[in-house]
């Protein structure tokens, strides 16, 4: 005969640190849930719930801006660096970047001068 299984309760703040693991670069949901005995579905459902999104994670704070493309840019000087972004932001802030540039940093930038 088999055991019959016991249902377990999780608290809210255990399925917070159970969903934050997942949030980790290179960890899959199916580590997480069998780290903890869990399928992996039950996991999946805590992930749509927003009371179990972890605080300050990577991405929490993730938004569309508006931005606008302008085909045609007026140069105002004799030669235009080559590779120039120009971002307009919500918040009235305006960053143009010319020439390489490290696209984490920029990400990094342009979320602290969105918030």
């Amino acid at each position: 005969m088999s055991k019959r299984r016991t249902r377990r309760t999780w608290s809210d703040d255990e399925k917070r640190r159970i969903c934050s693991q997942t949030r980790v670069p290179g960890v899959s949901v199916a580590q997480v849930a069998r780290r903890y005995a869990l399928n992996a579905n039950q996991v999946f459902n805590w992930l749509k719930d927003p009371r179990y999104m972890a605080g300050k994670d990577v991405g929490a704070g993730s938004r569309f801006l508006p931005m606008e493309i302008v085909v045609d840019v007026p140069s105002t000087c004799d030669d235009p660096p080559k590779g120039l972004i120009e971002f307009e932001l919500a918040s009235g802030h305006r960053l143009r970047v010319s020439g390489r540039f490290d696209p984490d940093a920029l990400a990094r930038l342009i979320r602290g001068l969105s918030s």
